[in-house]
């Protein structure tokens, strides 16, 4: 596991009585699409949630980069290398899309108020800095004509496209998806499918994603994790987890007989 980006080891979790996940261990490699499916309950979202910070684990450890950072605040992720979405649009709504955009490159401004309020010297360099990253990253995600707009006024794709922009901003070395296509139609769900493709073919950014969608799962993972009652029952490739027993039981099966 030398060329693991992100090792989780025994991670558990336990809500007063309820035991949300119960010892469940991956790791992620560099430059590789990673994704971690299961039914409703199944743990997914606390697991998340607990590599980027938002819970603290009841047991086990999460090693990114070598770095051991289990239980390391949310702020302190995105320094380091760490870029999340949410599954709830967590966008600024009555704010432009450049600005949105300009939000996630907080983490690396360093000017201090005096540099600011004069806006000279280090700070003019950062800031148009900033400026050319934010503007590489709407090129990558084909939103030139909206770029100025608020974000509020774009359709919901358009909406969670910002938000990937977002993410991106902070120049990431792993991202880490959340339920990214869940809500789109299908010409949006594709176009998804495209960028995080490009974005560990260009970009070079590892992902990490949790999805429901099991069209975009299946297409674009080089590996897939699945959680059923806060436990792991199967990991491997597409053609692998497709064809696992367990997994066919507890969360593909039902797909399989509704496509039938």
């Amino acid at each position: 596991m030398n060329d693991a980006l992100l090792r989780v080891e025994t991670l558990s979790k336990r809500f007063g009585g309820v035991e949300a996940v119960a010892g469940v261990s991956f790791h992620v490699r560099r430059g590789e699409i990673y994704s971690l499916i299961g039914p409703n309950g199944a743990g997914k979202t606390t697991t998340f949630n607990m590599i980027s910070g938002v819970v603290k684990p009841s047991g086990g450890a999460v090693h990114f980069d070598g770095r051991d950072i289990t239980g390391m605040p949310a702020h302190k992720l995105a320094p380091i290398g760490i870029g999340r979405t949410f599954q709830n649009l967590a966008v600024f709504k009555h704010a432009s899309v450049v600005d949105n955009l300009l939000v996630g490159r907080h983490c690396h401004m360093g000017s201090n108020v005096f540099n600011a309020a004069w806006f000279w010297g280090r700070t003019r360099r950062e800031e148009l800095a900033h400026r050319r990253k934010v503007e590489e990253i709407i090129d990558f995600l084909e939103i030139e004509d909206i770029r100025d707009m608020p974000v509020g006024a774009l359709s919901y794709g358009l909406q969670k496209r910002v938000e990937l922009g977002r993410a991106l901003a902070t120049e990431p070395k792993l991202l880490l998806l959340d339920e990214m296509v869940s809500g789109m139609n299908s010409e949006e769900t594709e176009d998804i499918a495209r960028f995080v493709l490009d974005i560990r073919d260009e970009l070079g950014i590892t992902v990490l994603m949790v999805e429901h969608d099991m069209g975009i799962v299946m297409d674009i993972s080089d590996r897939i994790c699945v959680l059923n009652f806060g436990r792991k029952i199967g990991e491997g490739t597409p053609t692998e987890i497709s064809a696992n027993p367990a997994v066919i039981e507890a969360y593909l099966g039902s797909k399989t007989k509704e496509a039938a």
